[in-house]
């Protein structure tokens, strides 16, 4: 019998928008190779429809919705959950828990849910009142009426049991493991010389802002690339563009999605940065370990937790301790080489995207009623 699974909540597939888009392209295909008839629900104009990667077993489908900031992921996630119920899939994937508003129409159709619950988008400085409101709210809907929750760190776990009294799955982000990569040839300035590096949407939670200050006095000693920008445009996005005007040593590449290209710059930086702070385990992190990049991280429950036993150093979210300590590293070509070393093995011992689509498929085959029983789920420790 063909199992046949909907992904609601994300821009499409393939799409390289964001950590929701990475891991159902790697998943998607995996369940196709177990056996699953597999839908994925996206945005117009968001898939790269003639990516090399594409796997023709998976279903695309396209709906309408908002583009406002505010309403993209209610408006997209309403009309997917429409689709899905006059479709009827054995279960639906829905990731996001702002979605969570839905979930009583699946239920109400007989489709069981898995919903991973991504960060605490509430938390997040870039939404305004009203939004964090929606977010909690879709939070609180998504406990009450999801069949089986994901959790993709167990600090999340452990939020969600303090705060709505639910456990769940804990099935973290994965990364992928490539041979050494020459930089692209618009990097090659760069080659040979230890550089600094920072990866991120443009939003205050991930230090920015305060990155963006602390690159000045690193670059005074050191290039710097800058990877990342708001999507909407905006002061940060300015900033970055005024700093690497004026400044020789400072590179803003703004959003790449050039897999190669963001990972040989990954392989090659003397140091790496990680500013994010609301999400759980972030899939940048988790591909630059896996690309062997010297971390330098924000010191937050997540970022601990991630690169727990690696000697990557935490720093607190403030510009002159974030380029004290790239600084010190970049200095530090023997630390460099140990820390490389501690990240791949980390990455490589908990980080893998075979466990984790497997876990997915576990997971979702179990709450279908499909099979074995699902992964231990998360209890007080």
């Amino acid at each position: 019998m063909t199992k046949r699974v909907a992904v609601i909540g994300t821009r499409g597939y393939p799409s390289y928008y964001g950590g929701f888009e990475t891991a159902v392209r790697h998943i998607a295909p995996h369940l196709a190779d177990q056996g699953w008839d597999v839908t994925v629900y996206g945005r117009p104009g968001q898939e790269r429809v003639g990516d090399p990667s594409l796997d023709e077993r998976i279903t695309r489908r396209t709906t309408r919705g908002s583009e406002s900031k505010s309403l993209s992921t209610l408006t997209y996630g309403l009309t997917a959950v429409l689709d899905t119920i006059r479709r009827r899939p054995d279960v639906a994937l829905v990731m996001n828990c702002a979605n969570g508003f839905w979930l009583p129409l699946l239920r109400l159709a007989g489709i069981p849910t898995v919903v991973n619950v991504d960060g605490i988008e509430w938390e997040r400085a870039k939404w305004g009142r009203l939004a964090k409101f929606v977010f909690r709210s879709g939070a609180r809907c998504t406990a009450w009426f999801a069949d089986r929750l994901v959790f993709d760190a167990d600090a999340i776990g452990d939020y969600w049991r303090r705060e709505f009294d639910k456990t769940g799955v804990v099935i973290p982000y994965g990364g992928t493991e490539t041979a050494d990569l020459p930089l692209h040839e618009d990097d090659a300035h760069l080659s040979g010389k230890p550089f600094a590096l920072v990866v991120a949407r443009f939003v205050p939670e991930n230090t920015v802002p305060e990155f963006l200050v602390a690159a000045e006095r690193i670059a005074e000693q050191y290039p710097v690339v800058i990877v990342g920008s708001t999507g909407y445009g905006g002061d940060l996005d300015e900033q970055a563009r005024t700093l690497a005007a004026s400044n020789p040593n400072v590179h803003w590449l703004g959003h790449l999605s050039d897999d190669a290209r963001l990972f040989a710059l990954w392989q090659h930086a003397g140091v790496y940065f990680h500013g994010h702070s609301v999400g759980g385990t972030n899939p940048a992190l988790v591909q630059a370990m896996h690309c062997g990049a010297p971390t330098v991280a924000r010191d937050t429950v997540y970022n601990r937790e991630v690169l727990a036993g690696t000697g990557s150093r935490l720093v607190a979210p403030h510009p002159d301790a974030i380029a004290g300590a790239v600084l010190a590293l970049l200095a530090d070509p023997a630390q460099r080489r140990r820390l490389r070393s501690a990240v791949v093995e980390r990455a490589r011992s908990a980080y893998t995207w075979a466990g984790v689509c497997s876990d997915y498929e576990h997971t979702l085959a179990a709450t279908a009623g499909l099979a074995t029983p699902v992964l231990t789920e998360r209890v007080d420790s």
